[in-house]
């Protein structure tokens, strides 16, 4: 089978100023590598006449498809659809049904247009015309020499519309594409080094057909299996019994599969046992209350949180008691243990959670350095502490105990606090 090679050209002096953050590559790289599709280079250019030029030129001498993000706005800095012309050496013309379905836009939004607006209806005239439902800049398809091109908006939305509603469809008529088949483990609470380790066995002995990825990300690790062949139902099930091999060695570290987050995974748990949680967050900010509540229906099982960031709030609102923090300070086992049991008894909670910690960048002493932290889970007849020595940056040791907090309520609701 041949090799089907794609290009991401994303076009904006906005990506090279780092004003945006290019999310519209990687999201499509992951596309193509679920197609079988194989990514052989990204580029970023901005914009320069010359430059965009040359990348379409260099693009077409390698890819079989090449996706093309950005550049199709109104105003006079927007490139993409002029250069295309150049390039294919089309004049620019109008599609009625094009300058029909920006109108009709507009008028659904009750907007007014102006004429740049109706320009963005003229397209090259050897492009295929592809609606944009969700947006007033047409995608455009062309066909040269056995070479696939598409240009896309670049808002993020409008493009994966058009992906998924255009281009893949349209590479599976083209493209003879393989079968291919993955399954993403998500594991939390073990390094990378240690859990690669733990299954090296089981990695050594999978078939040739079936690659394994490590995918670390902040305080997770993804395992990644991809399986080739020619025919899917078979390689799920291969996948499904290499899992089956797997799961016994690092079951406790697993929450989940594929697209799941540990917080959907915590919301299924708790809603499975009709449980729920209450937070008392001091150096995570409420930032793990705001994970929570990022999963809709959270409200079945989270009751409240809150951040009691003074010693005299771990007082009055969690009851913290004054010798506790005297003679043990707000960044200790024993303050976060009576903030977990407070939070619970608030909120009538059946877990309370609680951390406090020196998140940087000042505020740390000898005995307790710059990332030190204590997180705490309570539940019906325990209490369950950690201790994390984290990073010298603020921002990192927030997200790194949040995801410590969240697990550790994983392990206490499926170990129940043992």
């Amino acid at each position: 089978m041949k090799e089907i090679r794609a290009e991401i050209i994303a076009i904006g002096d906005e990506l090279l100023y780092g004003h945006i953050v290019d999310t519209n590559s990687h999201w499509i790289s992951q596309e193509m590598s679920l197609l079988g599709v194989k990514v052989v280079r990204r580029t970023t250019v901005g914009d320069n006449r010359l430059d965009i030029l040359s990348a379409f030129k260099e693009a077409e001498y390698r890819a079989d498809l090449i996706l093309i993000t950005g550049g199709l706005g109104p105003t006079q800095d927007d490139l993409t659809k002029p250069l295309l012309a150049e390039y294919f050496n089309a004049e620019i013309i109008e599609f009625p049904e094009a300058v029909a379905a920006i109108t009709d836009f507009f008028k659904r939004r009750g907007r007014d247009m102006i004429p740049a607006n109706i320009l963005q209806g003229h397209l090259p005239a050897c492009c295929t015309y592809v609606p944009n439902e969700v947006g007033t800049a047409p995608g455009m398809w062309f066909e040269r020499n056995q070479t696939y091109w598409m240009s896309m908006p670049g808002v993020p939305h409008e493009m994966k519309k058009l992906m998924h509603d255009f281009v893949i469809p349209k590479m599976a008529e083209i493209f003879d594409l393989p079968v291919i088949e993955h399954k993403m483990i998500k594991t939390v609470g073990i390094g990378e080094s240690w859990l690669s380790d733990l299954i090296k066995d089981w990695e050594n002995a999978l078939p040739k057909h079936i690659k394994l990825a490590y995918l670390p990300s902040l305080g997770h690790v993804k395992l990644r299996l991809t399986a080739f062949g020619d025919n899917k139902d078979r390689l799920k099930g291969e996948i499904d019994d290499q899992i089956n091999r797997i799961f016994p060695i690092i079951q406790k570290y697993i929450y989940g599969y594929d697209a799941e987050t540990i917080e959907t995974a915590i919301g299924k748990l708790l809603k499975e046992r009709n449980e729920t949680v209450a937070l008392a967050e001091s150096c995570s900010g409420g930032f793990v209350a705001h994970q929570i509540t990022t999963v809709a229906g959270s409200s079945e099982y989270f009751q409240g949180a809150v951040v009691p960031y003074h010693n005299q709030f771990k007082s009055s609102i969690v009851s913290v008691s004054p010798e506790t923090l005297a003679n043990h300070g707000a960044v200790s086992e024993e303050t976060v243990k009576e903030m977990a049991l407070g939070v619970k008894n608030l909120f009538q909670s059946d877990y309370g959670l609680a951390s406090s910690g020196v998140a940087g960048p000042g505020g740390g002493s000898a005995e307790k350095p710059v990332g030190t932290v204590w997180i705490s889970c309570a539940g019906k007849d325990f209490v369950k502490t950690k201790k994390l020595q984290l990073t010298q940056d603020r921002l990192l040791n927030i997200q790194l105990t949040s995801v410590a907090l969240l697990n550790l309520l994983r392990v206490c609701i499926t170990q129940e606090g043992e």
